[in-house]
Order: structure tokens, then C-alpha cells, then sequence
């Protein structure tokens, strides 16, 4: 998806067509882009504390902050800047596409949590990978694999957990890989997407100049109350 394109950036971010708030507002943050409680656990890669692709994510930030309307967004701490790898269980998401077959819709995330890491202990290695950057949006760094080779090693970290957890979601195949930096607490006015586009252009540019090869932390399991913090339980790579 590239959002140097007028239709496809006032879809996503701009005021044209919505008529309910963006999404996850009143449930992960609120109005004031303070993040409200949203406990659940996920694995992911944390992008490495101090390095290059750090840096150049925090520019990226400011970047964006400096746009118009940058108010309308609430900034992520960089400590918990991350890749998702595979989406777990997280209260408020429990429809059976969310969640693993065999547990009940109604347990609590810190047995799920217990579930998943009694699977993911002694899990054999799987071949690692690198990520490149993509594209600048609004919200963060679109990312892929570094090669076609990486792009099939994480497609198949995805595909061996939807295995040994028993739940597919409904994005699998298409899963947009990202590391975010801020959602959205309101809409766009309609005519943003001229200032946008060309600076989202000009960030990209600089991030891929500065980090061509994300450094990225390998696999962990980890937990979080909200989206301010992802503690590792457990190292898989």
C-alpha cells in the first residue's frame, strides 16, 4: 500500500468518508492520547536500544510530530518500539479468530499467557531474518524482509505458530509488517494529504538511508498491560 497516493492516504488517515473515530480510541487510548489499560501478550522483535535504526525511528517520530495537526496523534514511548511477529490473545479481542481453538473465550489473559508459554518453551530454533524499511506512514515504519529469503523465514515463524497455536487470523497471509510509533486520536482534515504525502516521501527516504537493514532484537514472548511496555518472557531466537 503506498500512501503517496491521494485515495489511499485520506482512506487511512483523513476525515473524507469516516463517520466512527479512528480505530482503538476509547479502548487502547483515550481522546487525550493517554494509553488506557489494554493487557494481553504478543511476540515480537524490540528494535535494539542505542542503535542506528533507533536514531533514525526517533527522527522519524519528531518528523512527524512537526507536521500539521501532529496533535492528532499520540506518540508511543521509544523503549517499547517494536516488530510484531505473531499477534496473541489481548482483552477486548476475543472473537474465535483472536483466539486459540482450545481455550475458553472467556479465560483470563494471564492463563492464556501461561498456555502459550508452556507451547513455547523448548520450541526448536527457527532460521532467523532481517527486515528492511518500506515506507513512512502517519503511524509508524512499514517494513518487509531484507531479501525474498527473509521475507519466506518470518512468513514462516507466522506460519509455524498459527500451527502449534490453533488459531489463523484473518490478515495472516496479507499481515503488514511495522513498527509503531503513534496512533491516531483524530481524523485528518480532508486536505492534509498535500503536506503529507511529500514529507512521509522525504522520511522514508532518510530511514532507509540511515538503517537500510533494521537492527532488530531476535524473537520474545512478552506481556504488556498497555501499549507502553513489552516485558520478554521468553527468548525464541
Amino acid at each position: 500500500m503506498s500512501y503517496e497516493t491521494t485515495d489511499a492516504f485520506e482512506c487511512h488517515f483523513t476525515e473524507i468518508g469516516k463517520e466512527a473515530p479512528p480505530r482503538h480510541l476509547g479502548t487502547r487510548y483515550d481522546v487525550e492520547g493517554r494509553f488506557l489499560p489494554e493487557p494481553g501478550n504478543t511476540i515480537v522483535c524490540h528494535v535494539v536500544a542505542g542503535s542506528a535504526t533507533a536514531a533514525a525511528l526517533l527522527a522519524a517520530r519528531d518528523a512527524l510530530k512537526a507536521l500539521p495537526h501532529g496533535d492528532r496523534f499520540t506518540c508511543t514511548p521509544p523503549s517499547s518500539y517494536h516488530m510484531t511477529v505473531f499477534q496473541g490473545t489481548i482483552e477486548g479481542r476475543r472473537g474465535p479468530d483472536y483466539w486459540p481453538a482450545g481455550l475458553s473465550a472467556d479465560m483470563p489473559i494471564d492463563d492464556t499467557t501461561e498456555w502459550f508459554a508452556a507451547r513455547l518453551r523448548g520450541l526448536p530454533p527457527a532460521p532467523s531474518f532481517r527486515m528492511r524499511p518500506v515506507q513512512m506512514t502517519p503511524l509508524g515504519l512499514v517494513v518487509a524482509g531484507a531479501t525474498d529469503a527473509d521475507e519466506k523465514a518470518i512468513r514462516g515463524w507466522r506460519d509455524r505458530l498459527t500451527a502449534l497455536f490453533d488459531y489463523r487470523h484473518p490478515d495472516h497471509d496479507e499481515y503488514v509488517f511495522h513498527v509503531t510509533l503513534a496512533y491516531q486520536t483524530a481524523w485528518l482534515p480532508a486536505d492534509a494529504g498535500a503536506a503529507y504525502r511529500p514529507a512521509l516521501a522525504e522520511i522514508t527516504r532518510r530511514i532507509v538511508e540511515a538503517a537500510p537493514t533494521l537492527e532488530l532484537g531476535p524473537p520474545e514472548f512478552c506481556v504488556f498491560d498497555d501499549m507502553k511496555e513489552f516485558r520478554p518472557l521468553i527468548a525464541l531466537g
